[in-house]
């Protein structure tokens, strides 16, 4: 087993959350996982073509940075594991799931498929399917945001970005360049590292010459953060942080969320590189399992109340399957429409 970081110990203690709230972020990340299964079991089936990289494991990493957001209005920029932002961002079942069957009503109109999901009314600039690809993208989003805000201003500019990205990214030059430009101009960016430990079949620790990612924000004087990306509240915690000083105009933080994916890179890898050993280590971590046992300690919610989340989210997405397949294809005769912005 590659060797393992000592997760960083959050207290509990100091979170307080309203009954309504952790209904919501259970739900979120419900969403998610109940959504990524289906996939799973659409792929097999063959509905689905292509890569398809699923997020079981990291749901809480998600849900509590995006659901801390101003939904609608701050952005998101995903990477080729984004369904699960998708949902988090409001883009509904519906349309990510058209989208991974290829369909005219899917969020991409067809086009995108599992790596490309985008929605502008959501403010999801879009999943990216070359590592790092994003990082420019929401570096830019937020630039404007700034300028709107400072030289035109506008002062209902007053939005974040989210960049995320895994651990196989930080190693790329736009990431570095972007820090440094970020940390210059003090955007209004968080950098979110998702670390599962795997970029593909490369062992984070045997690819990098410093694991601890965190620990690159030094360089561009920016505050870096490490968080236990298997609990929702500790995410969210460093993620209202981080959002607060890059509203307030205090620059970027990057956040290195340690997290674990618990199915292969995509649907076409037999994960055979990980140990059985690792696999047991984290899904003993499960976010969802640890998140319901903090609601049932505290009162907040009641078995019955998440078995009933359960049943709403599972009649989502067998709607969201029937919807896509009962979904037109695109028309061969509108190939080259969406190409450009203009053409809508």
């Amino acid at each position: 087993m590659v060797s393992e970081r000592i997760l960083p110990e959050f207290n509990t203690a100091s979170v307080r959350i309203t009954k309504e709230e952790g209904l919501l972020l259970y739900e979120d990340m419900i969403l998610g996982r109940f959504f990524e299964d289906k996939c799973a079991e659409m792929y097999y089936r063959g509905k689905m073509f292509g890569f398809v990289h699923l997020y079981n494991g990291q749901e809480a990493i998600s849900t509590g940075i995006i659901r801390a957001l101003r939904r609608d209005r701050d952005y998101v920029c995903s990477t080729y594991r984004d369904h699960v932002h998708a949902l988090s961002c409001g883009v509904p079942a519906r349309e990510v799931m058209a989208e991974l069957f290829g369909k005219e009503t899917g969020c991409s109109k067809g086009r995108g498929g599992s790596m490309h999901l985008f929605s502008a009314q959501h403010r999801l600039l879009g999943g990216y399917a070359f590592v790092a690809e994003g990082i420019p993208v929401a570096t830019g989003a937020a630039f404007q945001s700034k300028y709107r805000r400072e030289v035109m201003g506008d002062e209902s500019a007053d939005l974040v970005t989210v960049c995320f990205f895994g651990d196989g990214a930080s190693n790329n030059g736009q990431f570095f360049e972007c820090l440094n430009m970020a940390a210059l101009w003090k955007l209004p960016i968080i950098y979110v590292v998702e670390n599962n430990k795997w970029a593909i079949g490369m062992a984070h620790d045997r690819a990098t010459s410093q694991p601890e990612i965190y620990k690159k924000a030094s360089v561009f004087q920016m505050p870096g953060v490490e968080v236990d990306g298997m609990d929702v509240l500790a995410v969210r915690s460093v993620a209202q942080e981080a959002i607060a000083r890059a509203r307030a105009g205090e620059g970027p933080t990057l956040i290195e969320a340690l997290t674990y994916r618990f199915r292969g890179h995509s649907l076409a890898d037999p994960d055979e590189l990980r140990s059985q050993d690792e696999k047991q280590f984290w899904g003993a971590r499960d976010p969802i399992k640890k998140f319901a046992a903090y609601l049932f300690e505290h009162n907040l919610a009641e078995h019955e109340e998440l078995k009933e989340i359960e049943r709403r989210v599972q009649a989502i997405i067998d709607d969201a399957v029937q919807f896509a397949q009962e979904s037109p294809e695109p028309d061969p005769s509108e190939l080259y429409r969406y190409v450009f912005a203009e053409d809508e």
